[in-house]
């Protein structure tokens, strides 16, 4: 079987729009991803299938859609080594997708092209043709135009999945959005993100960012009462993150957190998908 490594990501921005005729919402948004990671195994088998993580959906989606595309029957063995925390906000599932992706595709007679590949993630998800490529990307449209970004890196990261929250879906928290009429003002936010992001030189200046659209919570001013120079919520949360100039100090913020949730210290992860420093993991 051959192996990959399928990192979590954050959001370290996320700006969202109105709903479009298309039924989806524009957003801009700065993707990171992070040390936290799945693995995935696959390999040619008689028939699909996938195990490891008995509620997967969406890595046998992609994987119909590859064969489809590709005009093969989807006869792939996979196996699913789960860390990222489901539906956490985290795209463990997307990461999982595009690992998948990436490695039927090797192993076709004929693989798709990277555009053609990319095509086919973004009809799964709009996190799935991020995973497909390395390093930070700024997600426009409906996520899945994607633009390299040049980030500082020398931070640690605090995750924070409150035991108390339940993850709401993501389609209900769009429509919450949409009931409370959120896309106010989107021009002003895009551009302010868009500017803090021509602006920023070192990891502090991630804080210049326009806080999530979509998700606040109470941890995010916890987090930063012990230490963190950024604090807010990934994606469709629950997760939040905390980002840290100091290791250590990111390793007493996870311990006093506990009480909260699971926590982990992790990296945000480079163009080279190096893990970085080892992920630590706090609380149960």
């Amino acid at each position: 079987m051959k192996r990959l490594t399928a990192h979590a990501k954050i959001n370290l921005a996320l700006v969202v729009g109105a709903l479009g005729d298309d039924g989806k919402h524009e957003v801009v948004t700065l993707l990171q991803r992070i040390s936290l990671a799945d693995t995935v195994a696959l390999s040619v088998g008689d028939r699909l299938s996938v195990s490891g993580f008995a509620d997967d959906t969406i890595v046998t989606e992609a994987l119909r859609a590859l064969a489809v595309a590709a005009g093969v029957e989807p006869r792939w063995e996979v196996e699913i080594e789960k860390a990222i925390p489901v539906a956490a906000g985290l795209g463990g599932g997307s990461s999982d997708a595009a690992a998948a992706l990436l490695l039927a595709n090797e192993l076709l007679p004929e693989p798709l092209s990277p555009v053609r590949l990319g095509e086919v993630a973004a009809t799964i998800g709009a996190d799935v043709p991020f995973f497909l490529r390395s390093g930070s990307q700024l997600g426009t449209a409906d996520g899945t135009v994607l633009a390299p970004v040049d980030l500082p890196a020398d931070y640690s990261v605090v995750l924070v999945v409150p035991s108390s929250m339940a993850k709401t879906s993501t389609g209900d928290v769009y429509r919450a959005f949409d009931v409370r009429n959120g896309a106010e003002g989107f021009a002003e936010r895009r551009e302010a993100l868009l500017a803090a992001l021509a602006a920023l030189r070192a990891p502090q200046d991630l804080d210049a960012l326009p806080l999530n659209d979509l998700a606040s919570s109470a941890v995010s001013e916890r987090l930063r009462k012990t230490g963190a120079f950024r604090a807010d919520v990934s994606g469709a949360g629950p997760c939040i993150y905390g980002l840290f100039d100091d290791r250590q100090r990111a390793e007493a913020a996870a311990a006093a957190l506990r009480e909260v949730g699971q926590t982990w210290v992790v990296a945000p992860v480079g163009k080279a998908d190096a893990t970085g420093p080892a992920v630590s993991t706090v609380g149960a």
